[in-house]
């Protein structure tokens, strides 16, 4: 059975026997011996192998270039050069899968546009390996955060036939010709359907009857955007609680915000170093920034004021009835505040149909999260739990109540307050990565124009 390289690392005594296997990233040769750098993927540092000529399979070293994957049986002992404190002596190689000269991840500096164009061997490059490896760390992170909350996991369909966001921009799921679209009742589920944008309105349903759960999968959108902080497909955490409050809501998304930036800095492998060192050298202060300091909560209204007043010539005019764009939020977080903040209680024409109306009928209980460097990275709010206001919203966003009567019915069958919200996942690495593309922190990007592999 082989041993994975971090596994090797962390390792506290010599050892007379050791299997280990992965990719070669360099080879360098001597007289007598070769030097290969060994990286399986289980971790950022490589393992050194020392294989002398005449040993078992020495024959293929020639073979075992950059990229090429080999198995090694040997000894761990300690190395003689500064920087490392294990190197392997091997006693036993084989060459499992040569790759050729015209192997793209040579070592070299590649661009990131270089390696989207190769994303199937991607992962294999240092940077790439340690934002997936991050990936895997912080979905674990969210289901611990939720689980040990006492929060269930909820699977919502990622079919449906309910435009939560009331957008329009949705993919149409179809097996009927082109030229057939228009005609319904004839398709595969005898109405329209479409790829899910949110999980929030099925969680619901669940939440007003297991109290605490949430939801995490894909989500899909088809907004014609192309800029770094928007892709065609993406994952979404969303929470739904029952008997919960706008100020429930902020509490628990701060906290989640918190527990994932202190799952990175302290559960990174070491991967936190090379974003660091080659993507954003303030990255660790940022988050350690977020992790100590408290958020700041400020009305959308004050908000606005705010930013009028600051006296900054911004690209989009600061309006009161209009989103936040991501430079008004960066300058909250980053040049007044200088630390998180949730901004919360928008204009209700700004908002989808399901948020909780205001006592001032002006204004809904939403609330968007707000990290420096990135700006939102939750949107969540309080949901209108009265049956007679939620069909009132219904008008109001032209909805046709209709395709909403199992969502009307949770108000009218023992509706009780409750709140939630939406966590971006790829923001989230984004966030704690400092990698500036959304495309660099998912696997397969698909964004328009786009979907390769």
């Amino acid at each position: 059975m082989r041993t994975l390289i971090k596994h090797v690392l962390h390792r506290e005594e010599p050892t007379e026997e050791i299997h280990v296997a992965g990719w070669v990233r360099t080879r360098r040769d001597s007289k007598t011996f070769s030097f290969i750098e060994l990286n399986d993927g289980s971790c950022l540092v490589n393992l050194q192998v020392v294989a002398d000529s005449g040993m078992p399979g020495s024959d293929d070293l020639h073979h075992m270039s950059t990229g090429s994957s080999i198995e090694v049986k040997g000894r761990l002992v300690e190395s003689p050069a500064k920087g490392q404190k294990w190197e392997m002596q091997a006693t036993e190689i084989k060459l499992l899968g040569a790759a050729p000269d015209d192997f793209p991840l040579q070592k070299k500096g590649h661009t990131p546009e270089f390696l989207r164009s190769i994303s199937h061997l991607r992962p294999r490059a240092n940077l790439y390996g340690a934002v997936f490896r991050v990936r895997s760390r912080m979905a674990y992170a969210i289901h611990r955060f939720f689980q040990e909350r006492d929060f269930f996991y909820v699977h919502t369909p990622i079919i449906t036939a309910s435009d939560c966001e009331g957008a329009g921009e949705m993919f149409r799921v179809t097996t009927l010709p082109d030229h057939d679209a228009a005609n319904d009742a004839e398709d595969f589920f005898g109405k329209r359907a479409f790829l899910t944008v949110s999980g929030q309105l099925e969680g619901e349903a669940f939440a007003c009857a297991l109290s605490n759960i949430y939801t995490f999968g894909p989500t899909f959108r088809a907004e014609n955007s192309h800029t770094s902080r928007h892709a065609s497909e993406f994952w979404m955490v969303e929470p739904e609680m029952a008997f919960c409050d706008l100020e429930g809501d902020m509490d628990v998304a701060e906290a989640m915000v918190k527990f994932l930036v202190t799952e990175m800095l302290e559960h990174q492998e070491g991967d936190l170093d090379i974003f660091a060192r080659f993507v954003d050298k303030g990255l660790k202060e940022r988050l350690e920034f977020v992790k100590d300091r408290p958020f700041e909560r400020i009305s959308y209204t004050d908000a606005v004021d705010l930013l009028i007043k600051s006296g900054v010539k911004f690209e989009y005019p600061v309006q009161y009835g209009h989103n936040l764009q991501s430079e008004h939020e960066r300058w909250l977080t980053e040049e007044h505040f200088k630390c998180p903040v949730t901004v919360f209680n928008y204009p209700k024409e700004i908002k989808p149909f399901y948020m909780r109306l205001n006592e001032d009928d002006k204004t809904v209980t939403a609330m968007d999260v707000l990290v420096p460097g990135i700006g939102e990275i939750i949107g969540g709010s309080q949901r209108e739990e009265r049956l007679d206001v939620l069909l009132e919203n219904f008008e109001r966003h032209g909805i046709d109540p209709g395709h909403y009567d199992w969502y009307a019915d949770l108000r009218k069958f023992g509706t009780v307050p409750h709140a939630g919200f939406g966590l971006g996942f790829e923001r989230l690495l984004m966030f704690v990565t400092g990698m500036h593309n959304i495309r660099d922190v998912i696997a397969f990007a698909r964004t328009p124009g786009h979907c390769e592999f």
